[in-house]
C-alpha cells in the first residue's frame, strides 16, 4: 500500500485519467485506462527509468483526455499494434502509447491567427 501512494506522487493526474467518463461504447478508452492502471502499480519504484516512463504515461493520457484530436489519433493508430507474446505485454503497449503521442507532438502543429484590428 505505501508503494501505491508513492507511485501515485509520480502521478498527479491519476484520478482524473480514471474518473474520467467516455463515451459509451468507447472499448478503447477503457483498455488505455486498464492497460495505465496497470502499468504505474506494477513499476519498481526504485528504478529511475520505469518512473520517467509512468511519468511520460500520465502526462500522455492527460492529453489523451484533454485533446480531442490526439485521442482520435490514438485510436486509430493503436489497433495497428502488433506485439509479440514473449515481451511484456503492457511495457510494450506503454511504449506504443508514447511513442504515437511523441509522434503527434512533433508532427502536429496548430494555426495560430493573429487578429489585426483595423
Amino acid at each position: 500500500m505505501k508503494s501505491n501512494k508513492e507511485v501515485l506522487k509520480y502521478c498527479p493526474n491519476y484520478y482524473s485519467i480514471v474518473n474520467f467518463d467516455f463515451e459509451d461504447g468507447d472499448m478503447i478508452s477503457e483498455k488505455l485506462v486498464n492497460i495505465y492502471k496497470s502499468y504505474i502499480f506494477s513499476i519498481n519504484i526504485d528504478n529511475s527509468e520505469e518512473i520517467e516512463t509512468a511519468i511520460e504515461l500520465d502526462r500522455v493520457l492527460t492529453n489523451y483526455i484533454h485533446d480531442y484530436l490526439f485521442r482520435s489519433t490514438l485510436q486509430q493508430e493503436i489497433v495497428t499494434v502488433k506485439v509479440r507474446k514473449d515481451n511484456n505485454i503492457i511495457k510494450s503497449i506503454v511504449d506504443v502509447i508514447i511513442k504515437i503521442f511523441t509522434s503527434y507532438e512533433e508532427y502536429t502543429t496548430r494555426k495560430i491567427y493573429i487578429s489585426k484590428w483595423i
